[in-house]
């Protein structure tokens, strides 16, 4: 038996915060709109904040110590990493403190998630002050700047609810009393005893009512002077009791951070888009140095042909001050010999950034190396001092030496440098070339890969298939205007379109069981026809006309008049034809349905927020616009998804997919779920190699479409990504407030001269649909309705399916027919 040793990834070793927290303790509810406007569509900041704000005034942990025992009694992964209790709370920088770490990849935001816990913390009278720490004067500047800024903003104010202990904090720094409702943000240094601007007085005596926010939190486990940082946090006299750490390079040299309680990775980033994704060298023929250089500055050149918009910037970075002078004035020499420039014209053109204070001048112009107007091009640095500098413009960066690329903590940091994406290239994603030397690959790449999270990941893409099982789809590009509307309570039934919404039924379907042999494990399918309970429309007619003679003779109506047997039976039959039923009968739900629309009419009258969409036009895209997206074998792992590949699947990847997928299918250990084989690959009827289902509803919907029934109905299908693909514009109310958001239905299947729609639930919304979906199946209904209209026929159908209507939803298809309501349908339809 073969088998693929388990990998652990930094997202195995995320501590998790329990989501059960009494909303008596604390309800963020009426901070949605905050984070809405703090965070637009930047969804795993809020997530960030909610995580942390629930961790550290949620009462459910007493400590960082509290937090770790309760991951390692449920998470098996822990204890194999960290082995006993006393082992794992020893790795933890501040056990006894209810204190923890955010690891969001640089370029993702860190600022937004600091201030947006540090105002809710004040808001909701948790603390009284906040200190955010960081390790340089550059950090704090951007710090400062970018709090006061967000601290003077009307929307941010006006967000806040009216319960609100601040609306708005204070931004100050230590040289200023730290007052209550304030956020004072300062170097490390103003912690030592000595220094004339020491926040330790002010702070006596207040240690359980302050929240510490630690910027750059990897350097509170370094050496030298550093190391006072950590020891002021952890100062008993002082008792500071809410420690909050942030970095994008949660390591210490190799070993991740043991106390991370939410974690946006470099590669959730790339995936995303939020930052650039990155190239970097595997393999290179070149040997002397000059020939390295001519590489570098024509990777420069062409950034500045292919970013145009911008001015693009090289970053070298070196591993001490002595390395970073001895390179600028050879790049400074090679530049002048390239572009025929004098050694002062060329000198202009490179910026030397240490801590030398011949260089003291240069950190200041970091602020503007980004402006058109800057002559720099080229920037020479010692990594750290670079960290904090809010620069987005880099397109390269050059690890120097292979100390400063040897370590999980230096390649996250060199590659951190450039991740920022310029607002003129939001959205296409560019490149940063990360030009180190191959020698390095060998010993590196497995850390460059651990970094990125790239090493067991799995690509689905369009490929070239023996068949094109591609197709064209429309979409429409709206205007939005905004509406408030007040709903009077209804005094009357409202048929007005002469049918209620049901559910497309069958009378009997065959449903296959897979069973398991124990022992072997050995799997066997069995069919068996199922026959479902049908009711005669007359008598479902004859039992709502005797309730609504039992409610006129309570309430002195006259339903039973105005809606008569025969008016009954009549709306039955056309609502049964409107879902392709022609025989005279009714399924259980269905009669269930039918009874509940003839409830009583007792509604409170409502306030709504109604958006109007106007349909400019239609917009077409083809399936092959569809981007990649991956997966983590340990997903497959969890059993938190399932792998589809068919014979060819290997074949038409990429070698990277190639090579894990081979892994993968060698793997006994898997769960049995995780993967899929596709035995003819003519029913895998998709333009991508491989196919991801992210949980069992999507795993048993795709099992249905590779069947040789169904396949044979189908002339293509597509499992859309979550993003970038097809969104749909909804909104709905959570609690008080109103949201909006976009989602993309999950599988397009094209079928005749219709393309059907489908976005894939569990059987328990079928019972209790959330808000968010019923908004969303409000929105898509409408918006195929509008694209039918425009595009003059009845081409797309959309559907909420849930595992129980699969096998009556592919009758239905089979059969050609296109009058298919499932059971969701029905329930989101009716509310």
């Amino acid at each position: 038996m073969s088998s693929v040793v388990t990998s652990v990834t930094n997202t195995d070793l995320v501590l998790k915060v329990t989501k059960a927290i009494d909303p008596n303790v604390l309800d963020l509810t009426p901070f949605e709109p905050f984070l809405d406007a703090l965070c637009s569509t930047r969804d795993y900041q809020k997530d960030a904040i909610r995580v942390t704000l629930r961790y550290l005034v949620g009462q459910r942990y007493e400590n960082a110590r509290a937090l770790m025992r309760e991951n390692l009694d449920a998470t098996p992964t822990l204890r194999e990493v960290y082995g006993t209790e006393v082992a794992a709370e020893r790795k933890l920088l501040f056990p006894d403190q209810l204190s923890c770490s955010l690891d969001l990849a640089t370029g993702t935001g860190k600022s937004y998630v600091m201030y947006g816990i540090a105002a809710i913390m004040l808001a909701i009278g948790a603390v009284d002050q906040i200190v955010v720490l960081c390790p340089s004067l550059t950090i704090e500047s951007g710090l400062t700047e970018k709090f006061k800024s967000l601290a003077a903003s009307e929307a941010l104010r006006a967000a806040m609810p009216s319960s609100a202990v601040y609306a708005a904090p204070a931004v100050i720094n230590g040289n200023e009393s730290i007052v209550p409702g304030s956020v004072c943000v300062e170097n490390f240094h103003a912690t030592f005893v000595s220094s004339r601007s020491s926040i330790r007085p002010t702070l006596a005596g207040k240690g359980d009512r302050t929240l510490i926010v630690n910027d750059e939190a990897h350097h509170l486990q370094s050496s030298g002077d550093m190391r006072r940082w950590a020891e002021f946090v952890a100062d008993p006299e002082l008792g500071f009791r809410y420690v909050v750490g942030l970095s994008g390079t949660c390591y210490v040299d190799n070993s991740y951070f043991s106390d991370v309680i939410y974690r946006y990775s470099l590669r959730n980033a790339i995936d995303a888009g939020v930052v650039k994704t990155i190239d970097y060298v595997a393999e290179d023929s070149a040997v002397a140095r000059d020939e390295k250089l001519q590489k570098i500055y024509d990777n420069h050149e062409a950034n500045k042909q292919f970013y145009r918009k911008v001015k693009p910037l090289t970053l070298l970075v070196t591993r001490d001050i002595a390395a970073a002078k001895r390179l600028a004035v050879e790049v400074a020499a090679f530049v002048a010999a390239q572009e025929e420039l004098s050694s002062e014209q060329a000198s202009a053109k490179i910026l030397t950034v240490t801590s030398d204070p011949d260089h003291r001048r240069n950190v200041v112009q970091l602020a503007s190396v980004d402006q058109a107007d800057s002559p720099v091009e080229w920037i020479v640095s010692v990594s750290m001092l670079t960290e904090g500098w809010d620069v987005k413009n880099v397109f390269q960066v050059v690890p120097h030496e292979e100390r400063a690329f040897s370590s999980k903590l230096l390649i996250a940091q060199v590659l951190g440098r450039g991740l920022r994406v310029p607002e003129s290239y939001r959205g296409e994603r560019p490149v940063l070339t990360v030009f180190n030397h191959d020698a390095w690959s060998g010993r590196i790449r497995h850390l460059v890969d651990e970094v990125l999270e790239i090493e067991s990941r799995l690509t689905s893409q369009i490929v070239s298939k023996e068949a094109d099982y591609n197709f064209e789809l429309e979409t429409i590009d709206y205007s939005k205007s905004q509406e408030a509307e007040e709903h009077e309570a209804p005094t009357e039934y409202d048929f007005s379109k002469g049918y209620v919404t049901l559910a497309s039924q069958v009378s009997e379907l065959e449903r296959e069981t897979t069973y398991s042999r124990v022992i072997s494990g050995k799997q066997r399918q069995k069919r068996t026809l199922i026959r479902y309970r049908m009711f005669p429309v007359d008598e479902v007619a004859e039992h709502i006309h005797s309730k609504f003679r039992a409610i006129d003779l309570e309430e002195s109506t006259e339903y039973a008049r105005k809606y008569s047997i025969e008016w009954l039976q009549s709306l039955i039959r056309e609502s049964l034809k409107r879902v392709g039923e022609t025989s005279d009968q009714v399924s259980e739900d269905n009669r269930q349905r039918l009874q509940a629309a003839f409830g009583v009419v007792h509604r409170k009258s409502s306030h709504t927020v109604r958006y109007v969409s106007k349909p400019k036009e239609v917009i077409k895209l083809s399936t092959a616009q569809r981007r990649r997206d991956s997966i983590n074998v340990s997903a497959l792992r969890r059993g938190d998804a399932t792998l589809f590949a068919d014979d060819d699947s290997s074949g038409l990847s990429e070698e990277e997919t190639q090579r894990v997928l081979a892994e993968v299918l060698a793997d006994d250990s898997l769960p049995r779920s995780a993967v899929e084989q596709v035995a003819n690959k003519f029913h895998f009827k998709t333009p991508l190699n491989i196919v991801i289902a992210n949980h069992k509803p999507e795993r048993l919907f795709v099992k249905e479409m590779v069947k040789a029934e169904n396949a044979a109905a189908l002339a293509g299908w597509i499992k859309s990504t979550d993003q970038d693909f097809y969104g749909i514009e909804f909104g709905w109310r959570k609690g008080e407030h109103f949201r909006r958001g976009h989602f993309n239905p999950d599988f397009f299947l094209a079928t005749g001269d219709r393309i059907v729609v489908v976005e894939i639930k569990g059987d328990e919304e079928a019972t209790e649909p959330s808000d968010e979906n019923r908004a969303k199946f409000a929105a898509a209904t409408a918006h195929f309705k509008a694209l039918n209209d425009m595009v003059g026929s009845s081409k797309y159908d959309f559907h909420f399916l849930t595992p129980r209507d699969y096998g009556a939803f592919f009758q239905f298809l089979r059969e050609g027919k296109a009058s298919y309501s499932s059971t969701l349908d029905a329930v989101l339809a009716s509310a």
